[in-house]
C-alpha cells in the first residue's frame, strides 16, 4: 500500500533505478556506478518501499519492470537529464573539446575547410575527428557528433543541413564533354538519371565505374573522362582548378550532408552553442 505522502526519494537510489531500466538488469547497473549487484538489489528495494510499488519482477533469469517501472522509468530519465542539463548550463565549464566522425572524403571536403573560421571562434576548443571507412560504419561509432549523408531522417538522432546534393559534369581543364563519362554505382543519381533531366539523348561511352565518389572525382582529376561530380565535396577542386564544371545543366538531388547527433546529446545551452558554432562553420 502506497504511502499518504512520497516526497523526493533520494538521488542515488533513483540514478541506479534508471541505469537497471535502461540496461534491463541490476548486474549491468553494478557495473555501470562499480556497485556490487547486492548493494544495486538493495538501492532499488529502498526505493519501492519508500514509493509503497514493485518496480521490477524478479525472476530466476533475471529483472524486467512492472507497469509501474515502465510509467516511472521516463519520468525519472527526463528528470535526471533536466537537473544534469541545467547544473552544467549553471556551474559547468564551457566545452574544451569537439569530436566529429564521418566518411574520411566528407573529414577532407566538409570539416577541414570549416576549421579556420571554427577555430578563431573557439580559440580555446580541441577539434577531434574519427574517420570510417563505410557508411554503415557510423552505426556503431561511439563519437556520438558525426557527418551523415542521406535525407536527415536517422531515429534517435537530430539533423541539420550542411549542404545539399547537387551532382554536375566535371573534368580537368584538357578534357571536353565527348570524352568517356565515368560511371558512379551506389544510390546517387547516375550518368542516365541526369541525361533525362538534361535532355540529352546520347551519353558519351563508360570506360571506368567506381563506388565510391571520392574516387570517381580523383579519376576525373587524373584526366581519366568526365565524372558527374559531387558539388559539395569537390569544391577545393573546383576552386584550386583541379576540376572546371562544364557547361552543362546540374542534377540538384534530394539528399544531402547532415551534421547529426543522438537526441539525448547536446541538450546544454553551452553545448548548443558550440554545435551552432561548428554548424555555421561548416555551412561557410
Amino acid at each position: 500500500m502506497a504511502k499518504e505522502k512520497i516526497g523526493l526519494p533520494p538521488l542515488d537510489w533513483l540514478r541506479v533505478f534508471e541505469a537497471a531500466g535502461r540496461l534491463g538488469g541490476f548486474s549491468a547497473a553494478a557495473r555501470e556506478f562499480g556497485l556490487t549487484q547486492a548493494a544495486v538489489s538493495q538501492r532499488i528495494g529502498n526505493l519501492e518501499a519508500w514509493l509503497g510499488r514493485t518496480l521490477f519482477v524478479r525472476e530466476a533469469r533475471g529483472v524486467s519492470l512492472t507497469i509501474e517501472g515502465e510509467s516511472y522509468l521516463p519520468l525519472v530519465q527526463d528528470s535526471l537529464q533536466a537537473l544534469e542539463r541545467n547544473t552544467e548550463d549553471l556551474f559547468g565549464k564551457s566545452p574544451r573539446e569537439l569530436r566529429v566522425a564521418g566518411l574520411s572524403s566528407h573529414i577532407h571536403a566538409l570539416v577541414l575547410p570549416a576549421l579556420p573560421a571554427f577555430l578563431t571562434m573557439r580559440p580555446k576548443v580541441r577539434v577531434m575527428t574519427d574517420s570510417v571507412t563505410r557508411r554503415t560504419s557510423l552505426e556503431e561509432e561511439r563519437t556520438w557528433l558525426q557527418i551523415r549523408y542521406g535525407r536527415g531522417v536517422w531515429p534517435g538522432r537530430k539533423a541539420k543541413l550542411i549542404a545539399p546534393e547537387v551532382l554536375a559534369p566535371m573534368a580537368t581543364t584538357d578534357v571536353s564533354w565527348g570524352a568517356p563519362v565515368i560511371d558512379l554505382r551506389g544510390e546517387r543519381p547516375g550518368w542516365q538519371d541526369w541525361a533525362q533531366g538534361a535532355g540529352i539523348k546520347d551519353l558519351p561511352p563508360g570506360r571506368i565505374s567506381f563506388d565510391s565518389v571520392g574516387h570517381a572525382m580523383k579519376a576525373a582529376r587524373q584526366g581519366l573522362g568526365v565524372v558527374l561530380g559531387s558539388v559539395p565535396l569537390a569544391a577545393e577542386s573546383l576552386q584550386s582548378g583541379r576540376l572546371r564544371r562544364l557547361d552543362l545543366p546540374e542534377l540538384k538531388t534530394k539528399d544531402g550532408y547532415w551534421l547529426t547527433w543522438p537526441e539525448e546529446r547536446a541538450k546544454s545551452k553551452k553545448q548548443r552553442a558550440l554545435l551552432d558554432d561548428f554548424l555555421q562553420a561548416l555551412r561557410g
